[in-house]
């Protein structure tokens, strides 16, 4: 569901970013230190902003960078191949791909069939409010009193809202939009308070406008955690890519790639 929500933000968001729904990317071939094996990448194209394809019909986004690199550092070639996402785990089992790689929560039912690395990024959410105004607004509690907002469709944060009538029975209002992207312009022209919403979606949208809203650094609801999804067997590969994750997040990469996205580092990990 979540992945809906974000096409449907993203489509609104870049009408003519998304040119096209298929094809694939190859990295730039780097120094075959391990013979230069090809490694499949398996996603959904329709993931912005972790994995999307462009306005040039070039795979791009966040999940993107982060496989490319990790790719020039084990010394093989990393092919992006769009799949059937509902269709994932078979996909990977089949080995018709190498490993799963596109904002793939970690979760319990999946360990039973995929290998994982270990978590690299929190999928969370968090309250967005417009830049200057609001100042009060600082966690769920600070929200009574305030015209608040999310996306409708039946969504993990919708849910968990609807379930706690204590917390939104004491906000001014509580609005729900058909997509995120009409929230947030209801946000910056001052019709509503806050937004809670997937931080990913929220803070690629203060990428694309600027000093518009101001993201609050504390956790709304569930969580869960992104990793790279591997054979059950494949214990060798994912011992190299997640090599290569560790040496990108001490060495400052990952950080760097996470800023071109999001315009903040959040690739800290909250510990379990």
């Amino acid at each position: 569901m979540k992945r809906i929500l974000a096409i449907c933000m993203m489509l609104a968001l870049a009408v003519g970013m998304l040119a096209g729904c298929g094809g694939e990317q190859k990295a730039a071939a780097p120094e075959k230190k391990d013979g230069g094996k090809k490694i499949i990448l398996g996603l959904d194209d329709n993931f912005p902003p972790m994995g999307f394809v462009d306005s040039n019909n070039k795979i791009v986004g966040f999940d993107i960078d982060l496989a490319t690199e990790a790719a020039k550092r084990i010394g093989g070639q990393v092919e992006f191949k769009p799949i059937d996402w509902a269709s994932k785990e078979a996909e990977l089992k089949s080995g018709r791909v190498d490993m799963l790689w596109n904002g793939l929560d970690i979760t319990p039912k999946r360990k039973e069939n995929i290998l994982f690395s270990d978590p690299y990024m929190n999928n969370r959410f968090i309250i967005f409010r417009a830049a200057g105004k609001n100042q009060d607004i600082k966690d769920e509690a600070t929200l009574a009193g305030k015209v608040v907002a999310t996306q409708s469709g039946g969504g993990t944060i919708e849910d968990y809202l609807d379930g706690k009538p204590e917390v939104t029975g004491k906000f001014k209002e509580f609005k729900k939009y058909a997509d995120y992207m009409s929230a947030f312009m209801d946000l910056e022209n001052g019709r509503i308070d806050a937004v809670v919403c997937d931080e990913i979606i929220g803070r690629y949208y203060m990428q694309k406008h600027p000093n518009k809203l101001e993201a609050i650094d504390v956790t709304v609801g569930p969580s869960a955690q992104f990793g790279v999804g591997f054979r059950k067997d494949d214990k060798e590969l994912r011992d190299k890519v997640q090599k290569a994750l560790d040496e990108m997040r001490k060495d400052g990469t990952m950080a760097k790639i996470s800023e071109k996205w999001f315009g903040a580092d959040i690739t800290k990990i909250d510990k379990k």
